[in-house]
């Protein structure tokens, strides 16, 4: 189970009554101390049910199956798009109360504030990002605004998915190689239909591995559509001297 936001979570328990299924998820980052309880039932080849939140109300909602998205590989490759130009925001929505700047040709957050989406979006595609972050910090970059590679100050750490590097909540990499915070460091990310490729720091992390469902915080779960860059600038400072996307297609 994934909600709005935090990771994935496995739901220990489904009851069936009849047409009707049943489960309780305890509260992860929700504002609240209650289980959110669901219930529903197939319609047709989705369903749709209602859901008790933390704070008791009660919500209605409806499902359907992630679609196939579809892997080849013999890529080929479009013309590289520098998504950050050195200069100012151009080719970013700015959002109500944005804190990020171009600062001595860095893409800078300085406080925790909005999230950065760039304006043009991808399906498939090879993403180079050169970024830094202090002490403490934590940030992350979401692929087509859907799912987010983790970047945080997780040195010396075990290997997770909720760590450096890590598809959050869903694929862990195979090592940690977070280096220092206030050190420059590369993520070479690959996504062709749900399968990823990380490469952090110069070293494979995850290779060729799908990503089964979104990470709290998506824009929408529109999964067969292309998607925007998402820099989450909701949580800890970080700056980036580089971002730059290859569109990829099937060759």
């Amino acid at each position: 189970f994934t909600y709005a936001f935090g990771s994935a979570r496995p739901v220990a328990e489904i009851e069936k009554h009849g047409d009707l299924f049943s489960f309780e998820i305890p509260p992860q980052w929700e504002p609240g101390a209650s289980n959110m309880e669901f219930e529903g039932k197939m319609v047709g080849d989705g369903l749709e049910g209602t859901m008790i939140y933390v704070d008791g109300k009660t919500y209605t909602w409806t499902a359907t199956k992630s679609p196939i998205l579809p892997f080849y590989d013999d890529a080929k490759e479009g013309k590289a798009i520098k998504l950050f130009n050195g200069k100012n925001l151009n080719g970013w929505t700015i959002k109500p109360g944005n804190q990020w700047a171009v600062i001595d040709g860095v893409l800078t957050s300085s406080k925790s504030g909005v999230n950065l989406i760039s304006e043009e979006k991808f399906k498939d595609f090879k993403l180079h990002a050169e970024f830094r972050y202090p002490e403490g910090s934590n940030s992350g970059l979401f692929l087509r605004g859907r799912y987010e590679v983790q970047i945080a100050d997780n040195m010396g750490l075990e290997a997770s998915s909720i760590y450096f590097g890590g598809i959050y909540g869903l694929l862990s990499p195979n090592e940690n190689v977070a280096m220092k915070a206030g050190e420059w460091q590369t993520f070479d990310i690959t996504l062709i239909g749900r399968r990823v490729t990380i490469i952090a720091n110069g070293k494979t992390v995850i290779s060729n591995q799908n990503i089964d469902a979104m990470t709290g915080g998506a824009l929408d779960n529109n999964e067969a559509e292309a998607g925007p860059i998402m820099i989450q600038g909701d949580h800890g400072t970080v700056e980036f001297r580089k971002l730059e996307i290859t569109p990829l297609s099937k060759g």
